[in-house]
């Protein structure tokens, strides 16, 4: 390893007019984007982000999932490089940050080395990886996905949004179906810089969260099943009523999670009751459980404790039940030297920071999967997100993209002028 860096920084003010100008494309009556992937705003924001990358002398190539990779070549361009980089799609009512700031941010360190007039030892790249939200074409983080092999190329191409648009077409409509291969290749390290998304470093007054890992995520239908019948003449003991079962269920598994704080989490997002007329009793009920916790082990565990609430509940008021997997993701780990290295550069900048876990699913999920990964939160106003309200404060968005500017040349080993 080289001796520690200078501590240069990244020119602020570029990276708020970054934003700024990238936020116009898509931009909604409440201050947010709508900029869905592959549509044609997502086009004119890669176009505008491409154009930037070639003023930078990066090289621009595009996969066969339109995921975009912008290359500054090293000392030693046969190394493995360190990539950073995130999404520019939206959700249709999202906000300035969540994803493009990542991007940004990993462009602006190049355009900081081109100031500086450094070169690392291994290239450095920047990557915009196609369809994170997943609100146009579902899945999400599928750019990523492909490219990590997590989905097959055709099964990607072929998603359709509500339209019947496949995303292969959509991405061919906006001229970003490229000819390289989407698939991993060897990296030194790779980093996502993104707001955290949730309240806890605002609260906590620190700017940079180093974040450890990403939680593990399983959601489910817990369905009731009773008997319908008339809500007027059935007297009240003599139903089988699926509703009766819900609020005990509810109660118990909100009791369950409070002893797995302050990382357990679980959700109740959506119920479905059939067949949904207001004066029958409900034949069925179907109630979605999403939840959440950092550690595989222990999220294992308070799935099968929900598998037993529901079995002891339902069978007490003389009601069928099952529990149904709708998609489970595993806890993920991140690379220990690159959460090093966010700690150290963060350390060296004095920053006040944190070690965390992410709520969310980003596209370092599937990165971690084939490769040294690790991620950079900063806060983001009240823990806003996926709303057009979603706010950041440039002094925070600064140290961030400066912990990823050291990170990144401390990944890459060395640098000469």
């Amino acid at each position: 390893m080289s001796e520690p860096h200078s501590p240069i920084r990244i020119d602020r003010d570029r990276l708020w007019a970054s934003l700024m100008e990238m936020a116009e494309i898509g931009a909604t009556p409440r201050g947010g984007c709508n900029r869905q992937a592959a549509t044609p705003e997502d086009g004119r924001g890669r176009d505008l982000y491409v154009r930037w990358c070639r003023d930078a002398g990066l090289e621009v190539s595009v996969d066969s999932i339109g995921n975009i990779f912008a290359r500054r070549a090293g000392r030693d361009d046969a190394l493995p490089p360190v990539i950073a980089g995130s999404h520019l799609d939206t959700q249709p009512t999202g906000g300035k940050f969540d994803g493009v700031y990542g991007v940004l941010a990993g462009l602006e360190v190049m355009r900081t080395l081109n100031d500086q007039g450094l070169r690392t030892d291994a290239p450095l790249e920047v990557v915009v990886w196609t369809n994170e939200e997943g609100c146009r074409f579902a899945p999400a983080m599928v750019g990523s996905g492909v490219w990590a092999g997590v989905y097959d190329l055709d099964f990607a191409c072929a998603r359709t949004d509500k339209a019947g648009i496949t995303q292969g077409e959509a991405l061919e409509q906006i001229g970003y179906r490229g000819d390289a291969p989407a698939r991993a290749r060897p990296l030194r390290a790779a980093f996502e810089a993104h707001i955290e998304q949730g309240p806890i470093l605002e609260r906590e007054g620190k700017c940079i969260g180093i974040v450890s890992g990403v939680q593990g995520m399983n959601w489910f239908d817990v369905v009731i099943h009773g008997e319908a019948c008339h809500a007027g003449p059935t007297p009240m003991e003599g139903r089988r009523d699926p509703f009766r079962a819900v609020p005990t269920i509810v109660s118990q598994l909100y009791e369950m999670i409070a002893a797995e704080q302050p990382w357990g989490r679980v959700t109740f997002g959506d119920m479905r009751v059939e067949p949904g007329s207001r004066n029958t009793v409900p034949e069925r009920v179907v109630l979605s459980v999403d939840m959440r916790h950092p550690e595989q082990s222990v999220l294992d565990r308070l799935e099968g404790r929900l598998r037993e609430i529901v079995g002891e509940i339902c069978t007490r008021h003389d009601l069928g039940s099952e529990v149904r997997e709708e998609w489970r993701a595993a806890a993920v780990e991140f690379d220990s030297g690159c959460v090093l290295a966010v700690k150290q550069a963060a350390e060296m900048l004095g920053y006040g920071a944190r070690e965390m876990f992410s709520g969310a699913g980003h596209d370092s999920v599937h990165v971690a999967s084939v490769a040294p990964a690790g991620m950079i939160f900063v806060p983001c106003e009240g823990g806003l997100s996926h709303n057009e309200l979603e706010n950041a404060a440039l002094p925070d968005l600064a140290a961030g993209c400066n912990v990823l500017l050291h990170a990144m040349l401390q990944m890459a080993d060395s640098v000469t002028t």
